[in-house]
């Protein structure tokens, strides 16, 4: 008769054991997703944009990167220290632009559409950077109020100067 009383106690606490392990096992996974849902946003890549304090054109297309979620530190330079950071990148008089930012290591001249520096930070070339040399017209920064739009091409540049037409628009 001792025997019939201990099974009951042992499978009462089994079922006790096992409606805690239970609770513990819904509380761990309510934490986790109230965890998923504060986890803060990814940081933002941070570009810095060297341009004149003067430029409109520049001010719009650094609107533009920010409007495709890059972290833009413009940085207002004089021309002639505008001019010798360029030079000092590698950006000849053949790739140049009106503006020059860096984009974690990378150059980025002119009027390159966010897409492209996407593009290149993704697959990591060997290259210096890329131009969309001049300023196209209708190119990010350079639309033009009739919706005209040149064809261009934004080049990639390596440390030699040879280039390479990195995309077409």
């Amino acid at each position: 008769m001792k025997r019939n009383m201990k099974r009951p106690s042992i499978i009462l606490l089994s079922a006790f054991g096992l409606v805690f392990t239970l609770a513990g096992a819904s509380a761990a996974r309510h934490e986790a997703d109230a965890h998923v849902v504060s986890a803060p946003a990814p940081a933002k890549t941070l570009i810095q944009v060297y341009k004149s304090p003067t430029c409109g054109c520049c001010k719009n297309w650094v609107d533009h990167i920010k409007a495709a979620g890059f972290d833009a530190q413009v940085i207002d330079v004089t021309e002639e220290e505008l001019q010798t950071r360029k030079s000092r990148l590698g950006v000849g008089p053949r790739l140049a632009s009106c503006h020059t930012a860096i984009v974690n290591g990378y150059v980025v001249e002119g009027h390159v559409p966010a897409a492209d520096i996407k593009r290149m930070l993704a697959e990591k070339p060997a290259i210096v950077g890329i131009s969309a040399p001049g300023m196209p017209v209708g190119s990010p920064g350079m639309e033009m109020p009739s919706g005209q739009k040149d064809k261009y091409d934004v080049v990639a540049f390596t440390k030699s100067g040879a280039t390479r037409v990195f995309a077409s628009h």
